[in-house]
């Protein structure tokens, strides 16, 4: 057993090098900085790409609108969805369409989907975002 006070201090989580991915730096209303580029649109962000996204709103998320994400070597298997401000229900047509393309899916606001594909994206886990502005 460790003696009291021996624990480090810093709680950091590993961040990943953002020339070598899409790390989201910030967000705030109506725009990202992934990795060192500014976006004041919807984006759809895996670790090798961020693409501007046509969606402005999380009903017209769909199967065909998030494919990119299972694009590439190493396909996404989750998709962190940001809502906006507050999450919103999908309906289970669209997450059974999503699984059938191999996508679990996480529906959640803005701020958390950037958090969440950060660390998953730091665990190594195949992730992607699908966001829309604050």
């Amino acid at each position: 057993m460790k003696p009291p006070g021996s624990a480090p201090l810093d709680k950091t989580l590993p961040a990943p090098d953002p020339a070598q991915v899409q790390v989201i730096r910030t967000y705030g209303p109506g725009h990202f900085q992934i990795s060192n580029r500014d976006w004041r649109e919807p984006v759809l962000v895996t670790p090798t790409a961020t693409t501007a996204w046509t969606v402005t709103r999380a009903e017209e998320l769909s199967a065909d609108n998030v494919a990119a994400a299972r694009a590439g070597a190493a396909p996404a298997e989750l998709l962190v969805v940001g809502c906006g401000s507050r999450s919103v229900f999908v309906p289970p047509a669209v997450r059974a369409a999503l699984k059938d393309i191999g996508l679990a899916l996480e529906v959640v606001d803005t701020g958390s989907a950037c958090r969440m594909y950060n660390v998953l994206l730091a665990e190594g886990r195949r992730v992607a975002a699908a966001l829309i502005p604050l």
